[in-house]
């Protein structure tokens, strides 16, 4: 069996919703369920479906959900124990679009003197998030989210999943280094709290601390992690699936500021993950990238937080993902379309 790896990218609401229906569209063309494939990685966004992948979720739980389907219907067995909270509470805790005022200071003089004593060694926008005023909003729907799943796995010694490997990226708010909750050497956490770290925007949320450290978003680091895999300790993979939300190869021409300014920031993390494809194929590893095209950009306007926009995403990716998953995957995904369009 080809040994295959998923990653999940950061993308805000929108891109969980793109993400969502994309993961429809890819489950209906691999060999087995996604929550069984050999490795997972998640980032910001991609940390909440990655876990809930691991957590025995299936992508039509996962759609229904962002489709709005009650959370008892959702999953009557977890009847009683925790209820997975509703998406309209989750776009609440986001601030449905915009962020609350922040606090009125910086929001990690630590990582600034961390940047000045190694100097180059810090990526820039991670010591730029540095300066960014003390997020005040909290997630606390993603922790009750992830418990109520994960009563379905079971939890390890150390209050991770049981299983194949699943990786959540986080940043350290105060050493500026990206760290790796669920890889060997990783500081310990349970999901629930690598998941609301791995979600944490700098200026929009608060940090989230585990064990006296402060961590916020993976996605200042890298939007999809997907260099891991390049580095020691990763495990030996044939293939990785690449869902990147806040990458495309293909643009629409938006006429709103925002959305212009939004496809040029774009087009840079698209550079950025280029390179990381590059790294991960020069370590022997088959990479295939999934990216929103033109239709999914037209619906995503240009906040990634805009609840307002979920439902028109979701619907529009459905439509559009088949065809990208099929093209991205080769011949056998565009076979399996075929025979589901007969």
């Amino acid at each position: 069996m080809t040994r295959t790896g998923l990653v999940l990218g950061a993308g805000g609401l929108l891109g969980s919703a793109w993400t969502t229906a994309t993961l429809v569209a890819l489950q209906d063309v691999l060999d087995r369920p996604l929550g069984e494939l050999d490795l997972i990685v998640g980032t910001s966004a991609g940390s909440v479906l990655g876990a809930a992948l691991r957590c025995g979720q299936t992508v039509d739980e996962l759609l229904a959900h962002q489709q709005g389907t009650d959370p008892d219907e959702l999953a009557p067995d977890l009847d009683g124990v925790v209820d997975l909270p509703d998406i309209r509470r989750i776009e609440r805790e986001t601030g449905n679009g915009l962020p609350p005022v922040p606090w009125p200071w910086i929001g990690s003089p630590a990582l600034l003197a961390s940047a000045v004593r190694n100097g180059r060694s810090l990526n820039p926008v991670v010591v730029a998030s540095a300066l960014m005023p003390l997020g005040r909003a909290r997630l606390s729907s993603l922790v009750d989210m992830v418990t109520a799943m994960q009563t379905r796995v079971g939890v390890t010694e150390d209050g991770w999943i049981p299983g194949n490997p699943l990786w959540i990226a986080a940043v350290d708010y105060d050493s500026g280094r990206r760290v790796v909750f669920g890889r060997a050497g990783g500081p310990p956490a349970t999901v629930g709290e690598a998941v609301l770290a791995s979600c944490s925007i700098p200026g929009w949320f608060a940090p989230q601390t585990i064990n006296g450290r402060r961590y916020v978003d993976g996605g200042i680091a890298s939007t999809t992690s997907l260099r891991l895999l390049a580095r020691p300790g990763a495990p030996e993979l044939d293939e990785v699936i690449v869902l990147a939300p806040m990458a495309s190869y293909e643009y629409d021409r938006p006429a709103d500021p925002l959305a212009q300014l939004e496809r040029k920031l774009r087009r840079l993390l698209t550079r950025w993950l280029d390179a990381e494809i590059e790294a991960v194929r020069a370590a022997g590893v088959r990479v295939r990238v999934l990216t929103p095209g033109p239709a999914d950009l037209a619906a995503m306007g240009g906040n990634l937080m805009n609840p307002r926009r979920r439902e028109r995403v979701l619907d529009t990716a459905l439509a559009t993902a088949p065809r990208a998953v099929a093209t991205a995957l080769g011949s056998s995904a565009d076979d399996a379309l075929q025979e589901g369009a007969a």
